[in-house]
């Protein structure tokens, strides 16, 4: 495979998939403390499986948290220790959407995570992505289904800066 068919953003160094994976670390932790907030907080009856349902995802994510951070020991690199940010709220429906919205970046994340460590040669890790996502893609459809709603799209990382939506976002404002 000649550089040019490599997707801009997807070659990376050992040193930034450590850090890239400490910022999913983050997320990790942060789904972690929600989930377990937010299943002893939602009341009512209209919300007693979904609040079951967040026990269960609490220690999936845990389970996560473990798998990424031994990849990024596997990597050479120190497991991070902080949280991303947690949203709480007194409303149901706003905590569910926060869970939501974390879900569908985090997805995203990992769906540019595992073609940038394919890229790297480094298959165990996309692997162990690709296992992370199908949990993470179900967290997402029990939380749309709570919520009565589709499951959105998937999120772009934010953070994205040569991949394909910067290229797509720049022919699009020269038309």
């Amino acid at each position: 495979m000649t550089k040019e068919n490599i997707t801009p953003g997807l070659n990376i160094t050992r040193d930034q998939m450590i850090r890239l994976l400490n910022e999913d670390l983050a997320g990790e932790y942060q789904a972690i403390i929600a989930y377990t907030v937010y299943s002893q907080v939602l009341k009512g009856a209209a919300y007693t499986d979904i609040a079951r349902e967040l026990e269960v995802h609490a220690g999936e994510e845990l389970a996560h948290a473990i798998k990424i951070a031994k990849q990024i020991d596997y990597l050479g690199g120190m497991p991070g220790v902080m949280p991303k940010p947690v949203k709480t709220s007194n409303d149901p429906v706003e905590m569910l959407r926060a869970d939501l919205e974390n879900e569908r970046e985090t997805v995203g994340r990992y769906r540019e995570r595992i073609r940038q460590a394919e890229a790297m040669g480094e298959f165990a890790l996309s692997e162990t992505l690709r296992a992370i996502i199908v949990q993470e893609q179900e967290h997402e459809i029990d939380l749309a289904a709570a919520l009565d709603i589709n499951v959105p799209p998937a999120k772009e990382p934010a953070n994205r800066k040569n991949g394909h939506n910067q290229v797509k976002n720049t022919q699009a404002s020269r038309r």
